[in-house]
């Protein structure tokens, strides 16, 4: 088989689809009491995500003390209705029931936040939209309507110069998004500087944003211009924006109300003229709950807030994104091994590590020539790690080994298996892995470098 050319398993998924005319979801919520007294008012609201809070830009507000600011969501997703409590200090009540996140039991339910209650409807729709065709936006593909309806947005915002949010789980794709906002919109032949906020030291964050002059701080020999400077005429990527320390905060929102930076250790204010993309892991309606992150610079960054489905919420697109793989590594000779069967097992997988997950599964089936040595990596134990990450009785021991010999054995065994499960549940984080384990950073960095662990959570010697 030719490059460029597709499995005969997985061709049919990449003809293209006409025009499809999709629904609008609309819900009736009947709020039947608020703060304690009744009220009975009706709002009849259409879309996919409806955010439910005291604060004014949520779609349902409510002025009861007890509420959160952004209190609760309501999102449509494959399974039905969900209601997903965003951090709230009083939490989210369905049936009498405390949830953080749960598909609704029926579509007159009662939900209960704070000192007020509602009940939920689903009604007819009114509104029809027409999803676009194609199934490719640059370097991301797929077939559902929920990534279809996301190209859509996507090309309306390329052309834009404002600024942008987007959210979504680790491995979603949010770089290919920025990098294609950039790549057809005004700015595409200037500057394009990336900031990983994860990756940088707390104490040297304003100096890579907006730089600093010689002698400002111990180890500045020279003056540097930072990412600002840099993309002057150009667009600034601040990737993990959600792990910004929050004494930074203030400054970056300073630098993108007044569109000037101060290096560090100077007076002088620069003008400057960037477009701000911003993306996190994070829920940062759930961080500003919690103080963790600034509510005016969440605004400030989400004038168009984009978030990426889970590849968990959209499997119906393995094939394509398989097949784009395939072809991206020349080997679409390797088509064949995709089976229907194969597919279908692999639709059953939760992807915690979403596409660069599976990107990393089809490298492995293209190298090893046999899907069966290849196995999904959340599907696969370390024959020495422990169950579930817990330390299990009668743990195999060799006096045949020196005893110092057997004791590394063991410590290792162990840091690699406490390691894979921290990896799994920071989705592959290691700002807030060490901050979980209540380590060093660095030494963290450390600990995974003996192990050669990927971002997705596998751990390899």
């Amino acid at each position: 088989m030719k490059a460029g050319e597709h499995s005969p398993h997985l061709s049919q998924t990449l003809q293209q689809q006409s025009g499809t005319v999709v629904a609008v979801p609309r819900l009736r919520i009947f709020i039947e009491r608020e703060g304690g007294k009744t009220v009975e008012q009706q709002l009849d609201l259409e879309g996919n995500r409806i955010r439910i809070g005291s604060h004014s830009s949520n779609e349902v507000v409510l002025t009861d003390r007890l509420v959160s600011r952004f209190h609760c969501t309501l999102s449509l997703d494959p399974g039905g209705w969900c209601i997903t409590d965003t951090g709230s200090l009083n939490g989210t009540f369905v049936s009498n029931v405390r949830v953080r996140e749960a598909i609704l039991p029926t579509m007159d339910c009662e939900i209960r936040l704070g000192d007020s209650k509602l009940r939920v409807t689903a009604l007819s729709a009114k509104t029809v939209e027409t999803v676009r065709d194609e199934m490719q936006f640059g370097e991301l593909y797929g077939r559902s309507l929920v990534m279809r309806q996301l190209f859509g947005m996507l090309e309306r915002v390329a052309v834009s110069d404002t600024t942008i949010l987007v959210e979504g789980e680790s491995g979603t794709g949010k770089e290919l998004v920025a990098r294609e906002i950039v790549r057809r919109g005004p700015r595409s032949h200037k500057p394009f500087q990336i900031v990983d906020c994860s990756a940088i030291a707390p104490n040297l964050i304003e100096s890579e944003l907006f730089g600093h002059v010689r002698g400002a701080f111990t180890g500045a020999d020279r003056a540097r211009a930072g990412a600002f400077e840099g993309a002057q005429g150009g667009t600034v990527f601040l990737d993990e924006i959600g792990e910004m320390p929050l004494e930074m905060q203030p400054k970056l929102l300073r630098a993108l109300e007044a569109r000037e930076i101060r290096r560090v250790g100077e007076n002088e204010a620069r003008k400057i003229d960037v477009r701000v993309i911003a993306a996190t892991n994070r829920n940062l309606e759930r961080e500003v709950n919690q103080g963790r992150f600034r509510e005016d610079l969440y605004f400030r960054l989400s004038v168009i807030g984009l978030r990426l489905p889970p590849l968990r919420e959209r499997l119906e697109d393995l094939p394509i994104l398989i097949n784009a793989f395939l072809e991206s590594m020349d080997a679409a000779h390797a088509g064949p091994l995709f089976t229907p069967e194969l597919l279908q097992r692999l639709a059953t997988h939760g992807w915690p590590g979403n596409v660069r997950e599976l990107r990393n599964y089809v490298e492995r089936v293209v190298v090893l020539e046999d899907p069966n040595f290849a196995s999904v990596p959340s599907q696969r134990r370390l024959a020495t790690a422990p169950q579930n990450g817990e330390p299990q009785s009668g743990t195999a021991i060799n006096i045949e080994e020196p005893f110092k010999v057997a004791k590394e054995r063991l410590v290792t065994d162990f840091e690699r298996a406490y390691l894979e499960r921290l990896m799994a549940w920071a989705d592959g984080n290691v700002s807030r892995a060490a901050r979980k384990a209540k380590i060093d950073r660095m030494y963290l960095h450390r600990l995974l470098s003996r192990f050669l662990m990927t971002r997705n959570g596998e751990l390899e010697e």
